[in-house]
């Protein structure tokens, strides 16, 4: 249900509530209940006293709350105060105002917390209120506070004071998180040496304007699961549309920014694996596991491994008729791997369905199903925005080119080299010379000869200058596509699908990418067989039609099609860890309707590696 529903619910409850009648038992005039907006100021200041309080009701996902609260407090103004009075406040007053509507009833005065009848009339209620605002959690600290402390006669008790406290500011906690800033722990090393693991940042959401939820019923201050039970924190029977409300700018190339994961929109739930998720790349699993099956089909098996040792022999068989031979493993590979690998991804769909799931060996793994997600709740990301709508994008060997000019490089982006003759005698010896972290996965040795290493550039010129004899290699995957003669075998083709756009013929690399363009709002572009795997999931899953691609064309929302014209505008995101970075060349274009903010400061930093502890140089460190 749309939110308007709620709103329109907000509008016409003064009426269903009979408020004209009951605002002239509470001293004030009718016609105040017949006014929108005016008659909640009214009504907040009748029923605790904070008139103010009616301007929450804008906020989506508080208005409910608030609602709730001047219906409890209304008619507890009237003496409903019992657990199923309350109950009744908090979920549907109608009956309750009602008998106060034909009562003729006066306002009584407020509790007096010094009559033990009074506060035993309310108890139950209170306790209620707490335990909604925070369940279990929330009666502990009362009843430490309790057993501590004495209440003093004629003060509220500990289960009131706690419960308004503790509602009233987990409603603030929540509009700060929501509108303006919200805090974030680096999880992953994608964004190293700029953000490191164990980082603790604020994300600006006023930077690029705050987005308004698209799910605004959930459980506060967290985001999609609720901690220790492993459930979903948020309800989808209020939703809203991709709405963002004005900030104090838009986002710049370069910037560092927070977003919801693109590929979110499907979970692996598995409440085993931390943060209950068997993976983020529900996609990813897909491909992966439609392969498995495809060379695990016993009725496919044999035939697969016949037409690649085809294929190999093709490629150096001397005096044989080698055109016999490819025509062989390409006419099986063709029509029957390339062509059917959507049947196998139907199987991997199927099988991830019924929750389980063939691991690599033969394994069977069962979980606990596929979950949706709506874009305000799929995981939160880091990553570098370096692509903006519009713009050409191209990597040529580790090299980024924007508009084909070599793109900015920051100061802690690192690259991977493979170092050989390499003198430095220890890990500890390294660490403290150059700054580097095994931990961290800066480096690695596997014979204590030769190092992998993850470099930024004054690493690299510094380490060149105290190690002339040192040879620095830098790590490259070049595209095969790029020698016009070579012909790529099935594993080849089938490793296109692990790079955006995932599609067979399309060869990117994590170093080497394809040059392609950025999608732009209002942008017409031709579509045809040869570029639509680029906007596969933006027609479908971004913007919300039907594609289906057919031998005479594309078809859109039923209707065939030569062009199409983008709702949004994308950007292009990538780690400053280049080779240790999911971003935009495993999943592709963020949409805006993705971004959350732009990450500002790291307020706290502390490493896993107990030697260094916290990183006090880190702390209140700005994010460029």
């Amino acid at each position: 249900m749309n939110a308007l529903y709620f709103y329109l619910i907000i509008l016409v409850h003064p009426y269903l509530a009979m408020w004209s009648k009951s605002f002239k038992q509470a001293g004030h005039k009718s016609w105040e209940a017949l006014i929108p907006g005016y008659n909640y100021y009214v009504a907040f200041k009748i029923s605790c006293k904070k008139p103010f309080w009616s301007i929450l009701l804008l906020f989506p996902g508080i208005h409910i709350v608030m609602w709730s609260v001047v219906n409890t407090s209304y008619i507890r103004r009237f003496g409903y105060y019992s657990l199923a009075d309350t109950f009744q406040g908090i979920f549907f007053p109608y009956i309750i105002l009602y008998k106060i509507a034909q009562s003729n009833q006066d306002i009584l005065p407020v509790t007096n917390w010094a009559n033990s009848r009074e506060i035993g009339a309310r108890a139950l209620g209170d306790h209620l209120v707490l335990l909604l605002s925070l369940p279990i959690i929330g009666h502990i600290i009362a009843l430490i506070l309790n057993a501590i402390s004495r209440e003093k006669p004629g003060s509220k008790s500990k289960v009131k004071e706690w419960g308004d406290s503790i509602l009233f500011a987990l409603i603030a906690a929540s509009i700060i998180r929501t509108y303006v800033f919200e805090p974030f722990q680096i999880p992953t090393g994608s964004m190293e040496k700029t953000l490191l693991v164990g980082d603790f940042l604020f994300v600006n959401k006023l930077a690029y304007g705050p987005k308004v939820p698209v799910t605004p019923l959930s459980f506060p201050l967290v985001h999609n699961t609720v901690p220790w039970v492993n459930i979903k924190s948020y309800s989808t029977l209020e939703t809203v549309n991709y709405t963002r409300l004005p900030g104090f700018g838009k986002i710049n190339r370069n910037d560092v920014v927070v977003f919801n994961y693109p590929s979110g929109d499907t979970a692996v739930y598995d409440p085993r694996m931390p943060d209950g998720l068997m993976g983020h790349d529900y996609h990813g699993i897909v491909n992966n596991e439609a392969f498995y099956l495809f060379q695990n089909d016993p009725e496919t098996a044999r035939a697969y491994q016949i037409a690649t040792k085809f294929y190999t022999d093709s490629l150096t068989r001397k005096g044989k008729d080698v055109s016999i031979v490819d025509s062989l493993a390409n006419s099986y590979i063709n029509k029957k791997m390339l062509k059917e690998l959507e049947i196998y991804k139907n199987k991997a769909r199927k099988m991830l369905a019924e929750e389980k799931i063939a691991h690599q060996g033969g394994e069977l793994i069962e979980h606990f199903g596929v979950i949706y997600r709506p874009v305000d709740k799929r995981e939160n990301y880091i990553k570098r925005c370096v692509g903006l709508p519009g713009d050409w994008m191209e990597i040529k060997k580790s090299v980024l080119y924007v508009n084909g000019k070599p793109a900015f490089v920051p100061e802690f982006q690192n690259l991977q080299y493979t170092v050989t003759d390499f003198t430095v005698s220890s890990n500890l010896n390294m660490m403290t010379r150059y700054g580097l972290e095994a931990s961290r996965g800066d480096y690695f040795s596997s014979d204590g000869k030769s190092y992998t290493m993850n470099l930024t550039a004054k690493e690299l010129i510094k380490l060149k200058k105290d190690n002339p004899e040192a040879k620095f290699e830098l790590v490259l995957s070049p595209q095969y596509s790029s020698v016009s003669s070579y012909k790529p075998s099935p594993m080849e083709l089938l490793n296109n699908l692990g790079q955006f756009p995932k599609d067979l013929y399309i060869n990117n690399t994590i170093t080497d990418y394809t040059r392609f363009q950025i999608p732009k709002k209002g942008q017409k572009i031709a579509i045809s067989s040869k570029n639509i795997a680029w906007y596969r999931r933006i027609i479908t899953a971004y913007e919300g039609h039907k594609l289906e691609e057919k031998e005479n064309g594309i078809y859109i929302d039923n209707k065939k099609v030569s062009s199409y014209t983008f709702a949004l505008n994308y950007y292009w995101l990538m780690g400053d860890n280049r080779y240790n970075s999911a971003d935009s060349r495993i999943w592709g274009f963020v949409p805006e309707d993705h971004v959350v903010g732009r990450a500002s400061m790291v307020w706290f930093s502390k490493s896993s590696d107990p030697l260094i502890g916290i990183r006090w140089e880190r702390l209140f460190k700005m994010i460029h």
